[in-house]
């Protein structure tokens, strides 16, 4: 039975297990390194929302709440790093977890949510549009450091 809820210290490496996925050519990080990454990510508006089946981490995305001096000070969020299992693809998992950010953007007062996608990966883009993501209505640029 898949649960969801949000991520805890104790299930980073299960978390590290499933980005080995997201991104195969990068270099995983080690536990005590991210237990201190995590000690950041506690103090600032940052959530890990997760699916679990027998406690291993299948699912997740993040999301930043950003506060905002424009639009009446409403805040934006940013989710990121979306990723489920190759396993349990296709299951509606993905947009569970996804549906649980864009409640908690509601929560925290955010007037958009930003998502970003490969601009190759339109079997993806299919994905995020049938959540109600528009990906006509901005243009997203980018520098890599």
């Amino acid at each position: 039975m898949v649960e969801y809820g949000v991520l805890l210290e104790n299930e980073l490496l299960s978390l590290l297990e499933l980005y080995k996925q997201l991104n195969p050519e990068d270099i995983i990080i080690d536990e005590f390194t991210a237990k201190n990454i995590w000690k950041n990510i506690e103090t600032h508006n940052i959530k890990y929302f997760t699916a679990k089946e027998n406690g291993k981490i299948i699912a997740s995305c993040y999301i930043c709440i950003i506060p905002n001096l424009t639009r009446g000070g409403k805040s934006i969020g940013f989710i990121e790093n979306v990723i489920t299992d190759i396993e349990y693809r296709r299951k509606g998992i993905g947009k569970n977890i996804i549906k649980n950010a864009i409640k908690y953007a509601k929560e925290q007062n955010c007037y958009k949510i930003l998502l970003q996608s490969g601009n190759k990966r339109a079997d993806t883009h299919g994905f995020y549009e049938s959540i109600g993501f528009d990906g006509e209505s901005k243009r997203a640029f980018e520098i890599r450091l």
